[in-house]
């Protein structure tokens, strides 16, 4: 069992940064690929990041590639979504989780509960 909780959201300005974090707990945790997803008022959630058990592997869309950069510590079990640029556009949910598979929405194992990120104008 895996037990994912975010942290780190809130209210930004256009231009911005944000850090958001997730703490994971489970003894396997480490053996998962990890992901960040969001869900902006009204539309579906979407992928925004993965990465690799061992961090070496990271994937972007390109809505976020080279504003947003995901990072794991496997000592600490941390997770990881340094987000700069931030454009209203980016106001969502954003979810943390994890899946032994492929990093995609419908192969997610464990999510966690989210953290609201609001950019304003």
């Amino acid at each position: 069992q895996v037990q994912l909780v975010e942290s780190g959201g809130g209210l930004v300005q256009a231009g911005d940064s944000l850090r958001l974090s997730c703490a994971a707990s489970g003894r396997s945790v480490n053996n998962y690929n990890m992901g960040w997803f969001r869900q902006a008022p009204g539309k579906e959630r979407e992928f925004v990041a993965s990465i690799s058990r061992s961090g070496t592997t990271t994937y972007y869309p390109a809505s976020v590639k080279g504003r947003f950069t995901i990072s794991r510590d496997n000592t600490k079990r941390t997770l990881a979504l340094q987000m700069n640029r931030l454009n209203p556009e980016d106001t969502a949910v954003y979810y943390c989780a994890a899946g032994r598979g492929t990093v995609a929405i419908g192969q997610m194992d464990y999510w966690g509960k989210g953290t609201l990120v609001t950019v304003s104008s």
